[in-house]
């Protein structure tokens, strides 16, 4: 088996992590995160089942990072993204495993955030040798297939010159991620919701050529939680692109490096199904958040005085120990970690790392 230094993965070994999870029959779980202490749960739990993680970014939570109070909100985007970029690196390798440091969901409206993004890039490989980020998104599904792709091809023709990957989508997934997202009726057999193996082709034979790349491929995943039986999913969509594109170029089996949006609240088996297809990456926000939040709720709940008063009214003690940010940051942080175990243990990551000293 392959083994890789601890730390964010670019390049070549970027491709090795994704070679290891496919043939290997299991799937990293990509983890959105807002600020130090999401980034420092996912390290951690990572960390913990001994595998490797996918940390990422959406745009308003690189906004997030950098401070909502920066007047220059494209600019506290960019900022922020690489300021949580940097602080991935200088730590991930001390936590012994492998991370992938990506950005979700850029639409058309956001290519300028991607492309500020790749100017520090740029630089940052200049300096070092590595790109800072492993890859980023263009989420251009809500326009034409053409303009799509010839974006896509565009940015990626910068990106492969750094070593960078890119992750596209085809099709729509429903619901909404960070302002970006598609009103569509989640309950319905919506085509829009299913993507068609023949745009997955084209998009391989033009983009194959130009550097590497992962399909977003939509078979009715929505972002968010809901009921059962609200969203229909159909992996099979997976395995009929993966044949066509093997059968139209003589590939290895599954040439397809695909992703699975909108994980939070999925059937097990149906995200086993579709790993079965060639998903390496599923993205998880909703149950992490809900993760991160849950504790307090319920520690503020334990002490509610202590959140009214610094000190007791009645006995004069303080209470410092217990609203100082650390204690329930830190119970956040514990949720986001357990919940994230279930992540590693489904996608049959745990254990798994490639990660070695």
């Amino acid at each position: 088996m392959s083994t890789l230094k601890p730390g964010v993965v670019t390049g070549d070994d970027y491709k090795t992590l994704l070679a290891a999870a496919k043939s290997g029959g299991y799937a990293l779980p990509a983890v959105n995160i807002v600020s130090t202490n999401s980034a420092n749960a996912v390290l951690e739990a990572a960390a913990l089942a001994g595998a490797d993680v996918i940390i990422q970014l959406s745009n308003g939570g690189a906004e997030f990072f950098a401070g909502k109070g920066m007047a220059d909100k494209h600019q506290a985007k960019v900022l922020g993204a690489v300021s949580a970029a940097r602080h991935i690196h200088l730590l991930a390798e001390h936590y012994g495993v492998c991370v992938v440091l990506h950005t979700d969901h850029a639409n058309k409206k956001l290519i300028p955030w991607v492309e500020g993004m790749l100017d520090h890039g740029e630089a940052e490989y200049e300096r070092t040798g590595k790109p800072l980020f492993t890859s980023h998104m263009l989420d251009l599904s809500a326009e034409s297939l053409d303009f799509n792709l010839s974006e896509c091809k565009r940015i990626l023709e910068r990106m492969s010159k750094i070593g960078m990957s890119l992750e596209i989508e085809l099709g729509v997934t429903g619901g909404e991620e960070d302002g970006v997202g598609h009103d569509l009726d989640d309950t319905a057999d919506n085509s829009k919701l299913y993507t068609q193996p023949t745009d997955v082709l084209r998009a391989y034979e033009l983009l194959d050529p130009i550097g590497h790349f992962s399909v977003a491929a939509s078979f009715g995943n929505v972002h968010g939680v809901y009921k059962p039986g609200n969203v229909k999913l159909r992996p099979e969509i997976l395995r009929d692109s993966q044949a066509l594109v093997k059968e139209r170029h003589a590939t290895a089996d599954k040439p397809l490096d695909l992703v699975f949006h909108g994980g939070s609240g999925s059937e097990e088996e149906k995200i086993r199904e579709a790993v079965s297809y060639g998903v390496f990456k599923m993205n998880i926000d909703t149950d992490t958040q809900f993760a991160f939040a849950e504790p307090i709720g319920a520690y503020v709940e334990a002490n509610p005085v202590a959140f009214k008063h610094q000190i007791d009214p009645d006995t004069g003690a303080p209470y410092k120990k217990i609203y100082d940010p650390r204690a329930w940051l830190r119970k956040c942080e514990q949720g986001m970690v357990a919940r994230l175990q279930d992540a590693f243990e489904v996608l049959g990551a745990k254990g798994r790392s490639l990660a070695k000293d």
